[in-house]
């Protein structure tokens, strides 16, 4: 489609003042105004024919396979054929992530041999889903600046959002051993377990249980015995996917770069590294997800391959708006195991009064399992305790916000005094914070 430009438009619009003052002021001189508006019409013809003589661009889009929750990704707009022209490029992208700005491509931009222009757009999803670029647009000026023409390419290119792996291989290089890469071997980890490891000489400290006597005794000096931590653990990983987990994890006035990212995203990062680390030592992890009623499941199972599962689960899993039935999950999640299992339920909560249910139900899962109850720090009533205290309205916000801690933390302590190990932390921090407690019970040994 060709149509003027503001260049153009505006040449039109001096040229009818102009023959108006002429006509009145120099009757003679009135031709000279519609020279003018000729000329214009004349130079936009120029620059329409320009336009229609040049070929056709072939348009092409790279992108990655899959996309990440909160990464930045970088996509390319390739045009084959180019002339060397500038031109204005535009992508319409529809779902979870924001609108991409125009990009102006230079005269020069093209490569002299292959005549390829590369244009590059950096996306960064903020929801799981799948992005779609239906259309590419471009327009292109003529040489006079009268004329442009708007091509629309379809493009038809879909992208998943899947969950954010790339943040879990990060963080999971923290937890690795050094030597790794090196090829595989096996990782023994020593703790208080019950399977047989060494014996290695008595140290001030050590617990007088571990002391090997018979073998002390052949030695002449004290000998203790070193235990490996056990495998084969059952790892549950249970995530509430109910409305509360829809809301943002850090309120966008932060700046903060993870603000504006669902809660429900973060806690399947963690959950993710939690299963990455789980998987490594030898333990068999599973997969629960639940709001009104349970949504899916997987069954705990061991070997690197169940994280290609576990990923593309996370990455069904929708957005609910519906209030979360902790009594019918946890219920149905307690029937589902069949021996002594570590429970992780990443939840989230609003108040004493939401939260009674899911205490006494989290309290009867407790009674045969592990139970380790991870919850996101909310941002929100954290910024107002340590703010300024400068006018009215901030005080108030500030007794308001110590009231409601007061009131999450005496949730915690009920969890706690039914044997419940909670956990609260940011969402940047929280993933390396559930691993170390991970590792902990490991240590002790308390499955």
């Amino acid at each position: 489609m060709i149509h003027p430009t503001r260049r153009a438009a505006l040449a039109c619009g001096v040229a009818v003042p102009l023959a108006a003052v002429a006509a009145f002021a120099w009757p003679r001189f009135w031709i000279f105004g519609l020279a003018w508006l000729g000329a214009v019409l004349a130079g936009f013809g120029i620059d329409a024919l320009a336009l229609l003589r040049r070929r056709r661009l072939e348009v092409v889009l790279r992108c990655p396979k899959a996309l990440h929750v909160g990464e930045d990704e970088s996509i390319a707009l390739l045009l084959r054929g180019w002339r060397s022209w500038a031109m204005d490029v535009l992508l319409d992208v529809a779902g979870p992530a924001p609108a991409l700005s125009a990009v102006h491509v230079a005269a020069d931009a093209a490569s002299a041999d292959l005549e390829v222009a590369e244009i590059s757009f950096t996306l960064r999803p903020n929801r799981r889903g799948m992005v779609h670029i239906p259309h590419a647009w471009l327009r292109c000026a003529g040489p006079l600046g009268l004329a442009s023409q708007t091509r629309r390419h379809s493009l038809g290119a879909e992208v998943a959002v899947l969950p954010n792996i790339r943040a879990v291989q990060r963080q999971a290089l923290a937890f690795s051993a050094a030597d790794a890469p090196l090829g595989a071997k096996p990782q023994h980890q020593k703790g208080s377990g019950t399977e047989f490891e060494a014996l290695r000489d008595y140290a001030p400290g050590l617990d007088l249980r571990t002391i090997d006597w018979k073998h002390s005794a052949r030695h002449r000096k004290l000998l203790c015995k070193e235990f490996e931590t056990e495998r084969n653990h059952h790892v549950m990983l249970a995530l509430d996917t109910g409305r509360l987990m829809a809301e943002p994890s850090v309120p966008l006035a932060n700046g903060d770069p993870a603000a504006g990212l669902a809660k429900l995203d973060d806690l399947c990062t963690m959950l993710l590294l939690l299963a990455y680390t789980s998987l490594k030592i030898g333990d068999r992890v599973g997969f629960f997800a639940f709001a009104a009623r349970p949504s899916h499941y997987l069954a705990p199972s061991g070997g690197m391959a169940v994280m290609a599962r576990m990923q593309h689960t996370f990455a069904a899993i929708d957005y609910s708006a519906e209030e979360t039935n902790f009594t019918l999950a946890l219920a149905e999640l307690g029937g589902r195991l069949t021996r002594r299992s570590l429970v992780v339920i990443a939840t989230d909560f609003a108040d004493t009064v939401a939260a009674e249910l899911m205490i006494e139900n989290v309290g009867h899962l407790a009674r045969r399992h592990l139970v380790v109850f991870v919850a996101p720090a909310n941002e929100a009533i954290l910024q107002h305790i340590g703010g300024e205290l400068d006018s009215l309205a901030a005080v108030a916000r500030s007794v308001v916000a110590r009231d409601l801690m007061q009131q999450r933390q005496a949730v915690f302590a009920r969890l706690q005094r039914l044997g419940v190990m909670c956990l609260e932390a940011p969402v940047q921090s929280l993933g390396a914070a559930l691993v170390n407690r991970y590792l902990a019970i490991k240590r002790r040994d308390l499955l």
